[in-house]
């Protein structure tokens, strides 16, 4: 399947049309009832808070083919050997981008990615979450907690959204990129708070935008840093700035030795 590339500036606004007319075709093709039972097999999941806890900084990294800004990664990924290195190297979760038109992810990479963890860490489905359904999907598809992006949702949808995705035992990582998504984000009791590095219109991304809101989170919060994390010194910056955990993507899927890179990056003391 060829990516479909977005221009600069435009990047949120035609993610978001078409994933719309996406989910439409999934839910005209299966019933959400199917999925309730498949997700009512999964049993109980694992707790996102619970495993991002500890002495050092958690890390949470990424299966992803490609992104919208850079085109597909120059790399082969087959996603149950990549999720055993991500597991051997000491992730504290692992993160599935599930978006096929922009990034060629799938459900099956998912799928595929909850049969090697088989319980033993949190998965994560990265997606653009607007509709329940896609809820029911992450859970009959081995995901343990799901992304809300709060630029992609009014308040009412990211409220409602949050409460049924606690119907179904899932955490949430509510994903800001500023203060007045980071006020929303506390309205609707978010626990687990992502500070996107990128800004999702133009893709820029700065580690100060980490440095800046991670010190207004609640104290009670867990906050992840995502985006833009490279090397051991990344972490550390965002670190000092509050951030008990990190996600990262392109450093580690694009790594010759992504056990030993990820080794490197959970190393990490808090402060």
């Amino acid at each position: 399947m060829s990516i479909e590339y977005v221009e600069s500036g435009t990047y949120l606004d035609r993610i978001m049309v078409r994933t719309a007319a996406d989910l439409a075709a999934r839910m005209a093709d299966t019933p959400i009832a199917d999925l309730e039972r498949r997700a009512e097999e999964r049993g109980p999941a694992l707790s996102l808070a619970k495993a991002l806890s500890g002495e050092h900084i958690a890390v949470i990294p990424e299966i992803k083919r490609a992104s919208p800004s850079k085109g597909r990664f120059p790399v082969e990924i087959d996603p149950a050997s990549v999720a055993r290195d991500y597991i051997g190297g000491g992730a504290s979760a692992i993160s599935v981008l599930t978006d096929e038109p922009f990034f060629q992810g799938s459900l099956a990479d998912m799928d595929a990615v909850a049969a090697e963890s088989a319980g033993r860490l949190p998965v994560l489905r990265k997606d653009f979450v607007i509709d329940r359904y896609q809820l029911v999907e992450a859970r009959a598809f081995g995901a343990d907690a799901a992304l809300l992006i709060v630029a992609a949702l009014s308040q009412h949808q990211l409220v409602s959204l949050s409460e049924a995705a606690r119907e179904l035992g899932l955490s949430i990582l509510v994903e800001i990129h500023d203060e007045a998504e980071l006020e929303r984000a506390v309205s609707a009791n978010a626990a687990v708070i992502g500070i996107n590095n990128r800004d999702l219109h133009s893709f820029h991304v700065d580690l100060a935008v980490s440095e800046r809101l991670a010190p207004q989170c609640p104290a009670d919060s867990v906050v992840v840093a995502e985006s833009g994390i490279f090397t051991r010194a990344d972490v550390e910056r965002v670190a000092r700035a509050g951030a008990s955990a990190i996600l990262v993507g392109e450093a580690l899927i694009t790594a010759s030795d992504r056990h030993a890179r990820l080794h490197e990056l959970t190393t990490v003391p808090r402060p």
